[in-house]
């Protein structure tokens, strides 16, 4: 941790330090770090203090699904400039950490994808934490909106290359159905965070992935089998499994916020995740883009494709916080928890983000009671925010 650049301290009316609420606090920064946190009124002489007023301080969110922001979507141009673009048009939004998100598509543009994620993070994009590629090993029948040209088996060229990818978290979501153990192992072995999507396993097909190495579940309830009365299927065996995690879309939309209520009351503590599976119209002008040449609109807050399926989300993570406070009733803490601290466990990145503690990264937001951020900080950086939050 560096020592010799001077201390700031950040003061609030509420701060939530990851774990418990704390009024009238201050958190401390010293660099990229954070240096204490302590009540505002024992925040040591000659140190300067940011007033913030009557806000909510507390660690910046962690999205784990990003396919686009800025107007830009990173199938439709996977470089390093893109990646900063969609990292600077979601921190607007309060995301300080994010794993943009290549869906299926060629090996070419896949291996683009892990080329600019290494050179944004080289450039010094703090808030690209890794990659999250999700597909092209899919359940044709469960592929969503994803191409069907692109849904291949994984063949042994493509097991070799991903298990090449060591310099940053990737996560691989695939159709446990369509993987053998042997692949299922070699990629856990290699660090690749594997997760179930865009599958029509049964139970007995993610009991076989878990034991192999699988550790989450990409956008629970969507585009995955059911659960029913004689075959949990895949969400009855992400409910049902204490070890692993699942990510959630809460925007309205993808998933009823009583299910959501349901599943965080059945899923273990600790292992529900907000996402948002945003797209190119967060923080855009233009609410529709292209998505393998075929035009995807917003229509009342969804965005669908000229067949009406749905195609990503057009909110934030800010808004899935708001979302599942307000309608799934989620205390706000654990929903914050649920945008920053538990996604960080599930990415490894425990003890350096998610909370505001000494020595984690100091990767913070800032929003009043309209969930409008108004300002964030990555790495210490700060950066203020003037305009609403998307919706």
């Amino acid at each position: 941790m560096p020592g010799h650049s001077p201390p700031t301290a950040l003061k609030a009316r509420q701060v939530f330090d990851g774990e418990y609420w704390q009024w009238d606090h201050a958190v401390l920064l010293r660099g990229e770090y954070i240096e204490d946190i302590c009540p505002a009124d024992e925040v040591p002489q000659g140190v300067p203090v940011n007033n913030l007023g009557d806000v909510i301080l507390a660690p910046g969110l962690i999205d784990i699904q990003v396919n686009g922001g800025g107007g830009q979507l990173f199938n439709n141009q996977a470089d390093a400039q893109a990646v900063s673009q969609i990292a600077a048009a979601h921190r607007r939004f309060g995301t300080t950490g994010l794993m943009p998100t290549i869906i299926s598509d060629t090996p070419a543009v896949h291996r683009a994808a892990a080329k600019a994620i290494s050179e944004a993070r080289h450039s010094g994009e703090k808030g690209i934490l890794g990659l999250h590629i999700e597909g092209p090993f899919f359940e044709p029948g469960r592929r969503g909106t994803h191409k069907a040209e692109m849904i291949r088996p994984l063949e042994d060229a493509d097991l070799a290359w991903l298990c090449t990818l060591q310099d940053f978290p990737v996560m691989l979501t695939i159709a446990p159905e369509h993987v053998t153990s042997d692949q299922l192992r070699a990629l856990a072995r290699a660090g690749l965070l594997l997760c179930a999507g865009h599958t029509n396993a049964n139970y007995a097909d993610i009991r076989r992935a878990i034991d192999c190495g699988l550790r989450g579940f990409t956008h629970l309830f969507n585009a995955m089998s059911p659960l029913t009365a004689r075959e949990p299927g895949t969400v009855g065996a992400a409910l049902d499994d204490s070890n692993t995690w699942a990510g959630i879309i809460a925007d309205g939309h993808h998933v009823h916020p009583t299910t959501i209520s349901l599943a965080k009351r059945c899923k273990s503590p600790e292992k529900l995740l907000l996402v948002s599976d945003a797209m190119a119209t967060v923080g855009a002008a233009d609410d529709s883009f292209e998505l393998y040449g075929e035009r995807i609109q917003t229509k009342d807050g969804r965005l669908v494709n000229a067949e009406g399926k749905l195609a990503g989300s057009a909110i934030a993570l800010i808004d899935a916080v708001r979302i599942a406070h307000q309608l799934s009733g989620i205390e706000l803490g654990e929903c914050l928890r649920m945008a920053s601290l538990y996604p960080a466990a599930f990415l490894k990145l425990e003890g350096e983000l998610g909370r505001l503690q000494r020595g984690y990264r100091a990767d913070l937001l800032c929003f009043d009671a309209g969930y409008r951020v108004t300002d964030t900080w990555v790495a210490g950086q700060h950066a203020t925010h003037v305009h609403p939050a998307c919706a």
